[in-house]
């Protein structure tokens, strides 16, 4: 576990917060904003069910949160400070002094600043060398990257610790290694959103028409190959650089005006009347819960794909259901039976009867087939060897209801093994009334997926799968068995 120490607790410092706690670690924060606590309290719990899709690391629990009465406090109390104030170096540049003085020597102090120079802000610091930028993207609990900027006095080990913490909170640390204003992903969005004022002031486009020519269009390519791959596809066999030879006089043309129009009333007016009709009528809240539902659902489709901010979520889904390989050193014990895997029941996993359907059970089943996949050895690299377990037959016996919310515990029973067979149940509770709600029984059948064909299982899984069946002979099945070993 490590405290991680949050100064300031607006959206940003909300989003750092559940994305700590979702990994589970404590956090500290302090915020001079009159209500802070309370709506930094209420953020977390309103931010949390996105966060548990991402799915949660061991010791996650959204009520670990202290408050303190100063920046000084919270620093003298972590071990890994963001700091998020306003985007203004005369109010930065206090908190800073107040953090640097306060902290273990060996402690980060990370800035989430948008585009502020971190050589100007580690200037007046004491140990300049363990400040830097680390640039997250709104909804944070839910969007990977985050830029991480070394200022000129930073030392190498800083960048590479605070890779190593973004990381392991499940995110993509992009280091820019050339320090400019801005960074570079606001650069981008910045020459987008000049361009969007411009055709608004000049009464070319509304905020909506605008936001569907990127919706429907180039949005979608750029969720998983950003802008320059999609360019190269663009120029066809010939790549990117037949596309510049035959676009680039395009380039010559005044199509864009990158310099900002003045803001004044009337196009802060048709801007803001804009974005209210698109809302129309819906809250601030109710466009946040739908923001992170679409969230989850594009990044569930990219990492079908391995690709974008779906590959950061399969590589976040491993370590959530990954396993120790020590528990099969001689003379371990083996649980009987295996809990492995616990959720709660999504939104989208019900019927129109506020019921869990039958393909939700059966995902839930899946998790807990892969947690026990992972407690044998069976990971990405034992599938990239070319072994894995095909399932060859399922039965669900359906035994009560679940619906929104509720949390639910899979409880598996190996039943029997052979040299290419896994034989196991999954019993399905509800984890607060221990109802009986469902059994999923499952033969499996072990493959050489290069051949094509059956294969009997490699020494050190079937050393794994012997041990657990041994443990959980005795145990009598929560389903009566459908299939058997003839």
């Amino acid at each position: 576990m490590t405290t991680v120490g949050l100064i300031g607790t607006g959206v940003i410092g909300t989003g750092w917060a559940v994305r700590a706690l979702a990994r589970g670690h404590t956090v500290i924060a302090s915020d001079v904003a009159e209500g802070a606590e309370a709506r930094f309290r209420a953020g977390i719990a309103r931010a949390w069910p996105a966060a548990r899709k991402l799915g949660l690391l061991p010791g996650a629990d959204p009520t670990r949160v202290g408050w303190a009465e100063s920046p000084a406090a919270v620093a003298a109390a972590s071990d890994f400070i963001q700091e998020n104030v306003p985007e203004n170096p005369d109010i930065k540049a206090p908190v800073h002094r107040q953090l640097d003085a306060a902290a273990r020597p060996e402690v980060i102090i990370a800035s989430s600043s948008s585009g502020l120079l971190p050589s100007d802000m580690q200037a007046a610091l004491q140990r300049p060398e363990r400040f830097v930028v680390g640039h997250p993207f709104n909804p944070v609990y839910l969007l990977p990257l985050v830029e991480v900027v070394p200022g000129g006095d930073t030392s190498a080990g800083t960048v590479q610790r605070a890779r190593d913490f973004y990381a392991d909170l499940g995110m993509e640390p992009l280091v820019v290694r050339n320090e400019i204003e801005g960074y570079l992903s606001d650069r981008l969005q910045e020459a987008m959103w000049r361009e969007i004022l411009h055709l608004v002031n000049d009464g070319i486009a509304t905020t909506e028409e605008l936001d569907a020519a990127v919706t429907y269009g180039p949005g979608l390519r750029w969720a998983g190959m950003g802008t320059n791959l999609t360019f190269h596809l663009a120029g066809g066999d010939g790549g990117m650089r037949y596309m510049l030879e035959h676009f680039g006089p395009a380039l010559e043309l005044p199509w864009t005006k990158l310099e900002a129009p003045p803001l004044t009333p009337e196009l802060i007016d048709r801007m803001a009347t804009g974005a209210e009709t698109q809302a129309a009528g819906r809250s601030i809240v109710e466009l946040e819960r739908l923001r992170d539902d679409y969230l989850v659902s594009v990044m569930r489709a990219l990492r079908a794909h391995d690709i974008g901010a779906g590959r950061v979520m399969a590589r976040h889904e491993a370590r959530v259901h990954g396993a120790d390989p020590a528990v099969w050193a001689e003379g371990a014990s083996v649980a009987a039976p295996l809990r492995l895997y616990s959720c709660v029941v999504e939104p989208e996993w019900v019927d129109y009867n506020g019921h869990m359907t039958e393909s939700a059970y059966l995902l839930a089943a899946g998790w807990a087939s892969d947690k026990l996949f992972r407690y044998l050895g069976i990971d990405e690299d034992y599938r990239a060897a070319g072994h894995s377990y095909y399932t060859v037959e399922t039965h669900i016996g359906f035994l009560g209801e679940a619906s929104v919310d509720d949390p639910l515990d899979l409880v598996t029973t190996v039943l029997g093994a052979d040299a290419k067979r896994l034989h196991f149940v999954h019993e399905i509770t509800h984890a607060a009334d221990q109802r009986r709600l469902a059994t999923v029984e499952q033969m499996l059948l072990h493959v050489d997926t290069t051949a094509g064909r059956s294969a009997p299982v490699p020494p050190a899984v079937r050393q794994a799968v012997q041990a657990v069946v041994a443990a959980h002979a005795r145990l009598e099945s929560p389903a009566t068995p459908t299939m058997g070993f003839r």
